[in-house]
């Protein structure tokens, strides 16, 4: 399963990406909001990643530009965990290397992930999710049409944790694009 957009293919993981998603995932400007990933746990992720392709198909796609063939990221749609208060459902989420930062790549990969997920696989809602302070998430959410719903602590945080607490945006198929 590939995508792709102006300037973007939304394509597999290749073993060859494993290093630079690495890379991307030891930004400081990339997870300042996300729970940091050693090597091994990047490496656990790309796995977890491939096996939801292998079970459903799609999911979240390695970011490759175009114009450069570098790997910028990731961008698409995933199942998300049953411990959440608010499972089932699918999630948009993107992560993009800080040097690709402000150029409108997360909004240009997470439109044609959300075009898929309306018009191909037919869903009536997606949900994605943040913690408060990463304004820039959660406004690339409402700039994509999604409405804030509510709050929720994660469960993978322990209380008192600062990225335990975050806000939940959902888009409906009838407001989709």
């Amino acid at each position: 399963m590939r995508l792709e957009s102006e300037r973007l293919i939304l394509r597999p993981w290749r073993q060859s990406d494993r290093k630079p998603f690495t890379a991307i995932n030891a930004e400081p400007d990339v997870v300042r909001y996300l729970n940091p990933l050693t090597d091994d746990q990047s490496d656990a992720m790309l796995d977890r990643i491939d096996r939801h392709f292998e079970d459903h198909g799609w999911g979240l796609w390695a970011l490759e530009e175009k114009a450069s063939g570098a790997l910028i990221g990731m961008c698409g749609l995933n199942n998300v965990s049953p411990a959440l208060p608010f499972s089932p459902a699918v999630e948009i989420g993107w992560r993009l290397s800080a040097s690709r930062h402000g150029a409108g790549y997360a909004r240009e990969a997470a439109e044609r992930s959300l075009d898929f997920a309306f018009s191909d696989l037919k869903l009536d809602r997606i949900v994605s999710f943040t913690v408060p302070a990463n304004s820039n998430s959660w406004g690339l959410m409402r700039r994509l049409g999604m409405s804030r719903v509510g709050e929720f602590n994660h469960p993978n945080f322990a209380e008192g944790h600062p990225l335990r607490h975050h806000v939940l945006y959902e888009l409906r198929s009838s407001n989709g694009l």
